[in-house]
């Protein structure tokens, strides 16, 4: 390797590590709960890293054993931080098992730490794949956390994640190079086929119990309806029949009358359906996931 060759792939590791240096903040997701001391622990673990991070909940409230809705709620939430942010993700039905611990580092320069069981699905696909490392766990875990072996939220994904976000260590430094690939649920991808609209519901907006799909508004486009018309929707539940009928197309929740079926799009500007003072989930026993699909047509 000549002179000019080695200058130009240190100019080119210098400029990628600080395109996606660590900024100090840790942002943590759990299935755990609030109501006993497991994501307390995991804060003191990080702050007995470095007193210096700034620390965030995600949420906690990830129903028990969800995969599914954790893989969602990064995606809902992470892009709106700086890159540089280091997540830890925990909801781990497979803790002891032999599933990889891993931190991704994604194209946007977000890091994530968390079990690789099916998690990264919609983050890996949205922000993109830079790099995947598996968390040596002879260095990055808990001291004296060896004879553990159902709390890697504590003892390795919460060490490492503050370890990383606070530069204890670098992004090479948590373990071996993995292939650019991370374990992925199987879903109904948003399309537009025939002149039917085809969707999955990833989640319901649970304080009120509104149906959200992954429809965007631009692809909603394509069906050629305005805001006032009506669609038929229709909800599945796997291939079971839950919901089939026409709904009006909204604006704001206020151009109904209370407990009329509406569409709308939601915050994230996603087609979804709700009862206009009501609960939808529960009026029509809809639910979301995976195995959940929804179609639109005129």
């Amino acid at each position: 390797m000549n002179r000019k060759t080695a200058f130009l792939l240190l100019c080119g590791w210098l400029t990628t590590t600080a395109l996606f240096a660590q900024n100090g903040v840790l942002v943590f997701q759990s299935d755990f709960g609030l109501k006993d001391g497991a994501v307390s622990a995991m804060k003191g673990v990080a702050v007995g890293v470095s007193p210096n991070l700034l620390i965030f909940d995600l949420t906690h409230e990830i129903p028990p054993y969800n995969i599914w809705e954790a893989a969602y709620r990064l995606l809902q939430t992470a892009p709106y931080y700086p890159k540089g942010t280091v997540f830890v993700s925990v909801c781990d039905p497979g803790v002891g098992t032999d599933r990889k611990s891993v931190v991704l580092l994604t194209q946007s320069g977000h890091y994530f730490v968390t079990p690789d069981n099916g998690t990264l699905t919609l983050i890996a696909e949205k922000l993109g794949i830079q790099e995947v490392r598996e968390i040596d766990e002879a260095v990055n875990r808990l001291r004296n956390s060896s004879e553990s072996y159902t709390f890697h939220g504590r003892d390795v994904y919460a060490y490492t994640g503050a370890r990383l976000a606070a530069k204890v260590i670098t992004f090479a430094q948590v373990g071996k190079k993995l292939p650019a690939e991370v374990t992925k649920m199987p879903y109904q991808r948003p399309v537009f086929e025939k002149g039917v609209l085809k969707g999955n519901i990833p989640v319901l907006d649970v304080q009120y119990g509104n149906v959200w799909t992954n429809i965007p508004r631009q692809l909603f486009g394509q069906l050629g309806v305005k805001t006032g018309e009506t669609v038929r929707v229709r909800i599945f539940n796997k291939d079971q029949t839950v919901f089939d009928s026409r709904v009006p197309l909204v604006h704001t929740f206020g151009e109904s009358q209370e407990g009329a079926n509406v569409a709308y799009f939601n915050s994230l500007l996603n087609f979804s359906v709700a009862v206009n003072m009501g609960n939808f989930a529960e009026k029509y026993t809809v639910s979301s996931g995976p195995g959940w699909r929804i179609e639109v047509e005129k």
